[in-house]
């Protein structure tokens, strides 16, 4: 059941994104000669609709968009106002980057729809146990994960505090001495616990050995929640973005001085171990995965790398920088060089998850 929800997972991802390149190519009226769903070989022609084939395919995984016009050596293609090499620049570019927009746009979807299941992330001045350290004072004092810390008393005084800073000044300066601790659990019954912070706590732990969190996943009227958990999407797609173009980034650059494949990069059988680990928590962190991985594969897509999309719009600003149309045989062939370098490189990552899991 997780290696097929994995393939759907994905197949929805790459079928999204090809559906991209089909509507706006529709909307430039170039023709699209074939929407297939999966890899060929084909299985089958499904029907054809304003000259496009729709085909099932044999191989269960994405689907994939055949533009008519993007051979100019054809001469009946080169000389046809369908063709997509005769559409203006602009309009190339959109459809190359209507799968980039696609993904962007159903990985922001996803989130929303996973903050409006869980709670708008709101910060506050509240102080929330998110994390217990095992074996440390507040693991043994009962101190439970996602309770709320309402009170700190020390003797017979009550220690007043604002915020998680305020609370950790507070309990650094009572090291040594055991305190009474009032909480709300995640129900909203209170519980109150007898703890001792460390004088000299593990480095990264703290004098109770508890990760702590302002943020509150906060509930609006369900009208307003749609809304909401997009506009937070958008963010989390954003900060998403930016942590994957850094990872790339440091491939790239490791790649080129030598010093090899970072640790935490993984290819589909990396992806699919952490696929299952998320299978098991439930339908919401399957969904944040999958919008992950769709803000993945949009950035993969949009970098200016031969095979890949962000690749082909490059060669689309060459040709308006040198004021005609480059050689279709040159585009071809470099983009077979890096669809054999992106090839090469899956196959090394590959190699290395394969390692990974044989070493466990």
């Amino acid at each position: 059941m997780q290696l097929i929800v994995f393939v759907l997972m994905l197949s929805v991802l790459i079928l999204i994104h090809e559906l991209g390149h089909f509507f706006f190519a529709k909307l430039f009226k170039m023709r699209v000669e074939e929407f297939g769903i999966g890899l060929p070989p084909r299985a089958k022609k499904l029907f054809t609709k304003k000259g496009t084939l729709f085909s099932l395919n044999w191989l269960p995984l994405g689907g994939f968009v055949k533009l008519y016009g993007e051979d100019m050596e054809n001469a009946e293609q080169a000389s046809s106002p369908e063709a997509f090499f005769n559409k203006p620049i602009w309009q190339r570019a959109c459809v190359l980057l209507a799968g980039v927009i696609m993904n962007f746009a159903l990985g922001v979807f996803v989130f929303g729809i996973v903050y409006t299941h869980i709670g708008i992330p709101t910060t506050t001045n509240k102080v929330i146990i998110v994390d217990v350290v095992k074996g440390s004072p507040a693991d043994k004092a009962g101190i439970a994960v996602e309770s709320q810390v309402e009170k700190i008393v020390s003797g017979k005084t009550t220690v007043a505090f604002s915020g998680i800073d305020d609370f950790v000044k507070q309990v650094d300066s009572l090291k040594g001495k055991e305190i009474e601790i009032t909480l709300l659990d995640k129900n909203g019954t209170e519980k109150m616990v007898k703890v001792t912070p460390r004088l000299n706590p593990p480095e990264g732990q703290g004098a109770l050995g508890v990760a702590l969190s302002n943020v509150e996943m906060k509930m609006y009227p369900i009208w307003q929640m749609p809304f909401r958990g997009m506009k937070v999407g958008l963010s989390e797609a954003w900060g998403w973005g930016k942590e994957i173009v850094g990872n790339l980034w440091l491939i790239i650059y490791n790649l080129f001085t030598g010093k090899g494949l970072p640790k935490d990069v993984s290819g589909p059988i990396g992806i699919y171990q952490v696929s299952k680990q998320v299978y098991a928590v439930g339908w919401v962190a399957v969904l944040q995965f999958m919008g992950i991985l769709s803000i993945n594969l949009a950035i993969l897509n949009v970098v200016p790398f031969p095979a890949l999309d962000g690749g082909r719009v490059a060669f689309l600003a060459i040709e308006k920088i040198i004021g005609k149309r480059r050689k279709n045989k040159i585009e071809g062939y470099v983009n077979t060089a890096g669809m054999i370098f992106l090839i090469g490189l899956m196959l090394l990552v590959t190699v290395k998850d394969v390692i990974k899991l044989f070493n466990k």
